[in-house]
């Protein structure tokens, strides 16, 4: 009888052992499980379900993913498109002054969007960090702010509108893609040799814009009064969108890349 008692004691002690064993390890799946998901909101379904399982609308991320595959074939890595404000390191004062107008824009921009003053202009010297600051600002508006930001490299985009102009359907959507977005983020405008047809492109977009109040974040290498040389109707109508937040850098010294 003894020996029986000692023998149900250690069944006892096993199965509460495996028991705590188990409830750990499911502890941990779960854990691991949680800790995998991007959103937790939708747990990567882009669906949010009520108590019942019910689908009550799109999560926030939808739209979030839709941008990054939209910027992804567009020609930005993965890597540019986590660039962010903090790693900006700004190594002189004018750097230092883009990167605080930049993030200054950003947090008065629930201030500024609707007005006719809600765009910023980055300009001047290669290798000042123009674009990362500009990505940065991107990223801002579609991690934080649940903004809409089309990305515009400028050179590409409009190579491919020129070839495909005669098609009008299909030139007309890729224009009022970039019409019509909430963010337009115009990188390195007029860069390469730009002609007659260029100008004639880039008014469409920007006019567009400036009608109707839509925002832009541009980086140019190409100072203000080099960019009104171009074409005085685009650059006057950027300037006065931007007019509160331009940055113009001047001078091989601020060339990070020659540092």
């Amino acid at each position: 009888m003894v020996i029986d008692g000692v023998l149900e004691r250690i069944r006892k002690a096993s199965m509460l052992t495996q028991k705590v064993n188990t409830e750990n390890l499911v502890t941990k799946i779960e854990k691991e499980q949680k800790n995998s998901y991007n959103c937790q909101l939708c747990k990567d379904t882009t669906w949010i379900l009520d108590d019942t399982g019910k689908v009550v609308e799109r999560c926030k991320c939808y739209e979030i993913i839709k941008v990054r595959e939209q910027w992804e074939a567009s020609g930005l890595k993965t890597d540019d498109l986590d660039k962010t404000f903090k790693s900006y390191e700004h190594w002189n004062n004018l750097s230092k002054q883009m990167k605080s107008v930049t993030t200054n824009y950003y947090f008065r921009f629930k201030e500024i969007e609707k007005t006719k003053h809600n765009s910023i202009l980055l300009c001047g010297q290669p290798g000042s960090g123009k674009t990362h600051l500009s990505i940065a600002l991107a990223n801002n508006f579609i991690k934080k702010d649940s903004k809409r930001v089309v990305y515009m490299p400028y050179r590409d985009v409009i190579t491919k509108l020129k070839q495909n102009i005669l098609d009008k359907e299909y030139y007309k959507n890729l224009v009022s893609k970039y019409q019509m977005a909430e963010i337009l983020l115009i990188d390195d405008l007029f860069k390469g040799k730009v002609n007659e047809t260029d100008i004639n492109i880039m008014f469409e977009i920007i006019n567009h814009r400036y009608l109707n109040k839509l925002p832009i974040i541009v980086s140019t290498e190409y100072l203000v009064e080099e960019m009104l040389s171009y074409d005085e109707a685009i650059g006057s109508r950027i300037y006065e969108m931007a007019k509160d937040f331009i940055v113009e850098i001047k001078g091989q010294e601020n060339n990070y890349r020659l540092r």
